[in-house]
């Protein structure tokens, strides 16, 4: 939902001005937290700019608050027939729903009007920053990288920052040595200089083009004298009541003209230096993470402990000896400058985690909270523990196979990505159609065999004694299927065409398998892999919604494995996959929500995973983390074990504690190839002597895909449409003939819970072998 224009010339004192909105009040529905199951009421209140919410109106007023959020940071979009309204904010999301219509208009319009006085206030206060800039732009000028640095940086204070925590960082940057930091630093100064530059230049061509502080005062003052006074509805206040008259009279508060072509180009140079401005800091702050990380290791080790006392004594020693004067004052050392910054750093964080802690994305019975000692204690033990673990042997053997992609991947920055997405806001995007550019060459197909490159888990599992230790491989196992999306979020695989196949052989790691797409509306995947120690099932659904600046991704369907030495019939649910900031280049994925893994051949233990949702303040060390607990019949913990599903995991109580899984390195330039692991890299592969055994609706002979593989991206959006009409011209001729597709290798059954579930039939290899799908008949698909 677009917004009035924000004014960049409002000045403090017009800002002053500015009539604020009008508090709104009252009660809506809001959407339960995850699996977002249900709607509970809950009392609102919209204050400059800032939604908050409790569970009723005697919690507000004690000052029991739910959650908070600046709307001015959220992309809104409503739904007038079902009286939603959605609220992202990448980290946060609120949908909302209204009783009646009057309640509905009255939040959107109330909701619209403190957005853009929010707005128009964060512009204002981005003024003082670029002025302050402009002021300290002399400073750029020096002899050297550091001497620069020094002086934009750590000699002058930005505005908005706390001097207190800036200074801080300022003495921790100065007791280093000028390596990375110091060229990360340099490359930020000149973009922000650049940066600097566009915006003065930006000033004076748009004086006076944007929403003058006049229009501001009327737009706000009309939504004040019509939206002011509440209405009660059957003595209960659901908001204030208006009519759909006054809320069309606003129509008259039309945004201005647009601005020059060169005005708009310079705002899109403006945002492009943006984005490489935002790239550099975030670079910068994952090198000062990992510095601090090294420190609180090097902190907490008994070794310095043990150093730092005899120091302390021997300093104690030398005052007492002096000329009766005490050691007053001491330069600040390294440890004690970091010491401040972060605690500085956890003040902003236990800030932050109130207003945030009832969007955590879990369930009520899982904590999301900030790790305490003991917890942080953990985490860095098995940080540790992974960080020394070697790759195991089989994992990064030559396989034969190959080891780069024919061409490298497209470039899809000029794709209109964020025309897409807003014109399908709320809808399941796998039925829509997007351009080639944007996808990978691996289909949904491939992408479930993929959770198989670390099958020797199953393996081991099959040939270990113990039952809580055999659960234990089954989770590594579990988790291990996720740590192929790190570096897989600026593409999406392809969506299987109904009746397309995939077989994978593998005899290094000794098992095969055969997947169909059994279902096309709701699309459904089903796989199936043997080997002499395990058979593994799936099939799975996908739920994808648009909800602004993230897309979430919900798989339904249940992952099943049977070990074949001890009977074992294990079963678990997949997590929430979410990519957020979707829209630009810098987008990022990460997995939340809870794992139950069961034994469906045995009650001795069960186990649960965490996959702990992030948090906004959180540093980039506590991303990605996993946490879980093998549990005995009676509940009582067995086997813990925790670590990152894109760096491993560690368990402790093992009688040999030690690093159970880690990922298989990733290849050279990986990132030029869609992000490919070796496995994946190996997955899409036609050999000569594979081809005349396939059958003809294996995805390795799906044309559009193979383009793709190929670089030729032209040729694969006409070849991908081509593919995409005949799957609807097949569909239409089943609807004439009353028939339905019927898949060739699965069956749908319904399992022990009564759930629908597709399960292999056992003909696919027998065909292979006779008569061979060359003298049999086959699907068309493309």
């Amino acid at each position: 939902m677009d917004d009035f224009p924000v004014d960049l010339n409002l000045t403090g004192e017009n800002m002053q001005d500015a009539n604020t909105p009008r508090i709104c009040e009252g009660y809506l529905m809001k959407r339960r937290k995850w699996p977002l199951k249900g709607w509970h009421k809950r009392y609102f209140v919209l204050d400059k700019g800032i939604l908050r919410y409790s569970k009723n109106q005697h919690d507000f007023s004690r000052g029991k608050m739910h959650g908070a959020l600046d709307v001015s940071l959220a992309v809104m979009s409503v739904n007038k027939k079902a009286r939603r309204i959605d609220l992202d904010a990448g980290d946060i999301m609120y949908h909302i729903q209204a009783k009646t219509p009057d309640s509905y208009y009255i939040w959107v319009t109330k909701l619209s009007a403190h957005r853009m006085y929010k707005k128009n206030e964060a512009a204002h206060v981005h003024n003082g920053f670029l002025q302050a800039l402009s002021q300290t732009s002399h400073l750029s000028h020096k002899n050297s990288p550091m001497q620069d640095m020094g002086a934009s940086y750590v000699g002058e204070p930005l505005p908005c920052v706390n001097p207190a925590v800036n200074g801080k960082v300022s003495a921790w940057l100065q007791t280093q040595e000028p390596d990375i930091c110091a060229q990360e630093f340099t490359r930020c100064q000149m973009e922000l200089n650049e940066l600097q530059r566009l915006v003065q230049k930006l000033h004076s061509l748009e004086s006076g083009q944007m929403v003058n502080n006049g229009d501001l005062q009327r737009i706000i003052s009309m939504q004040n004298l019509l939206l002011d006074k509440p209405k009660k509805k059957s003595g209960k206040i659901w908001g204030h009541s208006r009519t759909l008259s006054r809320v069309e009279a606003l129509g008259m508060a039309t945004p201005p003209a647009s601005t020059s072509s060169e005005s708009k180009k310079l705002h899109q140079d403006i945002c492009s230096m943006s984005l490489k401005v935002h790239a550099s800091l975030r670079t910068t702050h994952e090198a000062l993470a990992q510095e601090r990380q090294r420190l609180q290791d090097t902190w907490s080790s008994r070794e310095l402990h043990q150093t730092t006392s005899a120091q302390i004594n021997n300093l104690c020693s030398l005052a007492e000896s002096g000329s009766g004067r005490s050691l007053s004052f001491r330069a600040p050392s390294v440890a004690d400058s970091a010491a401040e910054y972060f605690d500085a750093c956890d003040e902003l964080m236990c800030a932050s985690s109130s207003e945030m802690s009832d969007e955590s994305g879990l369930s009520d019975g899982s904590s999301n909270s900030e790790p305490d000692e003991a917890h942080a204690m953990a985490s860095r033990k098995y940080r540790a523990s992974l960080s020394k673990a070697p790759p195991k042997l089989n994992s990064i053997k030559n396989t034969g196979r190959r080891t780069t992609l024919p061409a490298v991947c497209p470039d899809n920055s000029h794709v209109g990505l964020m025309t897409i997405l807003y014109n399908n806001i709320g809808k399941d995007l796998s039925r829509v159609s997007m351009p080639a550019a944007l996808n990978e060459p691996v289909c949904l197909l491939q992408r479930l065999c993929e959770e198989l490159e670390y099958s020797d888990l199953l393996d081991t599992a099959n040939h270990t004694d113990d039952p809580y230790q055999r659960m234990v491989y089954i989770a590594a196992f579990a988790i291990s299927g996720y740590a192929t999306a790190q570096y897989r979020n600026r593409y999406k695989p392809f969506n299987p065409v109904l009746g397309e196949t995939f077989e994978c052989i593998r005899e290094d790691r000794g098992f095969r398998y055969i997947s169909e797409q059994v279902s096309h509306h709701p699309p459904i995947s089903a796989c199936h892999a043997e080997s002499d120690n395990f058979d593994f099932w799936q099939d799975q659904r996908w739920k994808n919604k648009f909800w602004g600046k993230s897309l979430e991704i919900m798989p339904t369907g249940m992952v099943n494995v049977t070990l074949k030495k001890y009977g074992d019939h294990y079963e678990w649910n997949k997590v929430v996959t979410c990519i957020h900031s979707v829209l630009s280049q810098q987008r990022y994925l990460e997995h939340y929500g809870e794992v139950i893994i069961r034994n469906l051949k045995s009650s001795v233990c069960t186990c649960k995973i965490t996959f702990v949702k992030s948090r906004y303040w959180g540093s980039d060390g506590s991303k990605n983390e996993v946490q879980g607990q093998v549990l005995d019949e009676s509940g009582n913990v067995i086997h813990r074990f925790g670590g990152f599903w894109h760096e491993g995991i560690f368990c402790d109580t093992l009688p040999n504690p030690q690093c159970i899984w880690k990922p298989n390195p990733q290849p050279k330039n990986y990132m030029l190839y869609f992000g490919f692991s070796s496995f994946a890299i190996e997955m899409n592969e036609l050999i000569p002597d594979l081809k005349p055994l396939l059958p003809p609706t294996d995805t390795r002979l799906r044309p559009d895909q193979r383009l793709l593989e190929e670089g030729k991206i032209e040729e694969t959006d006409k070849k991908k449409d081509e593919v995409e009409e005949k799957q609807r011209e097949r569909r239409k001729i089943l609807a004439k003939r009353g028939e339905e597709h019927i898949p060739r290798f699965f069956r749908k059954t319904l399992d022990a819970a009564g759930r629908e579930v597709w399960l292999y039939n056992g003909t696919y290899w027998k065909i292979r072998d006779n008569p061979g799908f060359s003298n049999v008949k086959n699907l068309e698909l493309w």
